[in-house]
């Protein structure tokens, strides 16, 4: 084996880091210059570029006729942006959750996981079911725009009546911070892609199959968008955006990656039936679980952050010893599903009516 991995991992990480900070530094100042809050701003701008790798490598994944990889980018991907992402912004910088967050885009998040689980049930994703998604995803982005705008309108109507007209933005100023958006957003496809290379030649080198790195090298190499994004935001104290990325970065990689892929696929989507057993019941129960843990206080302690890693590396250690073809995947599967796992569910679902009730 070259060095080029080695180095195509490092250069990628640059680019991720450099990547990130301009786009949080654009996109929260083109927040106050277009009246859209920086919560849909993670929502939407940042979460929908930082999943441009996910788009581009899904779709590509289809057209060339590997649907493993493409559903499993989707699939991992999601996972692993609650799971490690979250967590990791949870453990530098406790994360505030904003109301609107858990009542509005959470449930939506849920939703979507539901809608492609259901669609994929039947073992195909065709373009039908890639029309119904990628529809959703125009849907949620008009109705976040619209909401946002007209909330804004309110709150400048009020500061007019108090304090006279605000000063409108130079126009040059919104340009420039458009270009940082645009130049973090290159900065970020192209550090992922880098780091995405060298990481399927080491994986293969170590034998493990397609599905395998669908599932978690590319899935974990396309999200590094949003590690980046999100860790950085939350040290600039920018925790909506922070919050926001990730679970804007899931309904659109269900909606609108998930959707082109099967409508662009030859065939449709082909699901596995290991992923509709276990795949993508993580990921359902991974969406449902952000619904007690965000409650509990509006804010992911560090607690609540140790949680989501310690089930990510669970999850991960399941997928390679399925590689391995021994038995241990059976028993280790078995005591997640029998002890662990319940025993979480019981301690959110305390945790949630706890919080319920004290509010």
């Amino acid at each position: 084996m070259t060095l080029m991995p080695f180095l195509y991992l490092a250069l990628g990480l640059v680019l991720l880091v450099a990547g990130a900070e301009v786009l949080v530094r654009g996109a929260t100042r083109l927040a106050a210059a277009f009246g859209i809050s920086p919560l849909v701003v993670g929502l939407t701008v940042v979460a929908f570029g930082t999943s441009a790798p996910e788009m581009a490598v899904s779709v590509q994944s289809s057209l060339s006729g590997t649907g493993d990889i493409a559903l499993g980018n989707v699939v991992g991907s999601n996972i692993f942006n609650v799971l490690a992402i979250l967590g990791l912004s949870a453990l530098v910088v406790p994360m505030l959750v904003s109301r609107q967050l858990i009542r509005q885009d959470v449930p939506v998040m849920v939703a979507a996981s539901v809608l492609a689980f259901a669609l994929a049930f039947d073992g195909t994703l065709g373009r039908i079911d890639g029309l119904v998604l990628f529809a959703g995803i125009i849907a949620y982005t008009a109705f976040l725009i619209v909401s946002s705008r007209r909330q804004q309108k309110l709150a400048n109507d009020e500061f007019a009546r108090e304090y006279g007209p605000a000063e409108a933005p130079q126009s040059d100023s919104w340009l420039k911070n458009a270009s940082f958006v645009a130049a973090g957003l290159v900065l970020l496809v192209v550090g992922s892609d880098l780091l995405v290379s060298g990481a399927v030649v080491l994986a293969r080198a170590l034998g493990l199959t397609e599905l395998v790195i669908g599932l978690t090298i590319i899935a974990a190499g396309t999200s590094l968008p949003e590690v980046a994004t999100s860790i950085t935001a939350a040290l600039k104290g920018e925790r909506d955006i922070a919050v926001g990325n990730v679970v804007g970065s899931n309904i659109f990689n269900l909606l609108a990656v998930l959707g082109l892929a099967s409508l662009v696929a030859p065939e449709g989507l082909a699901v596995p039936a290991s992923a509709l057993a276990f795949d993508f019941p993580v990921m359902l129960a991974v969406a449902i679980a952000c619904l007690p843990i965000f409650f509990s206080g509006y804010v992911v302690n560090r607690w609540e952050g140790l949680l989501f890693l310690g089930y990510y590396v669970a999850y991960t250690t399941h997928l390679v010893l399925s590689a391995g073809g021994t038995n241990a995947p059976g028993l280790f599967q078995q005591a997640m599903v029998w002890y662990v796992m319940p025993l979480t569910a019981v301690t959110l679902l305390v945790i949630g009516i706890r919080s319920w009730r004290a509010q």
